[in-house]
């Protein structure tokens, strides 16, 4: 969020981050609101919406990235999983890839000192908000998480 804020606002700590981010405040709205809108409507529309979390994605990267061409209508035929086709997209598509793309760069109007353009691409690691948030931040956040979710079938909350 600091990279993208204003330095009019000054600087923004992680624990003030941390908790407008749990009471719904942030540049784009709360974010439990977005995660219900398409949650919801993937229930409603199973034919044209996938739900799919990042944790489930970086679990079994092949078996989503064939779940995701099979629901678009163009799964992978053998000869093209055989010649490597499923690994390449996967590449493709890795964070280390897509920060190099210019595509990544364009339009970009932000602060950003080291002028690397990476500040919409973190590690992509699942769990690393352990270097970042405290025990007790991180339990505010699965608690304010599972009050906005839990209701809703939400799958990680199933019990």
């Amino acid at each position: 969020m600091s990279k993208i804020r204003s330095e009019d606002f000054g600087s923004l700590s992680i624990e003030r981050a941390h908790d407008l981010y749990c009471r719904g405040v942030s540049l784009f709205g709360p974010f439990w609101k977005h995660i219900l809108g398409y949650w919801e409507a993937s229930l409603e529309s199973p034919k044209k919406i996938v739900f799919l979390t990042y944790e489930e994605m970086k679990e079994d990267t092949e078996y989503q990235v064939k779940r995701l061409a099979k629901h678009m209508g163009c799964p992978f035929s053998t000869e093209e999983e055989n010649k490597g086709i499923i690994q390449d997209i996967i590449k493709l598509c890795s964070f280390e890839n897509l920060k190099k793309l210019e595509e990544s760069r364009e339009n970009i109007s932000i602060k950003d000192d080291d002028d690397d353009y990476t500040v919409f691409y973190r590690k992509g690691v699942v769990g690393d908000w352990v270097n970042y948030l405290t025990p007790q931040m991180a339990e505010r956040l699965d608690q304010v998480t599972k009050e906005k979710l839990h209701d809703h079938g939400f799958p990680v909350f199933k019990d």
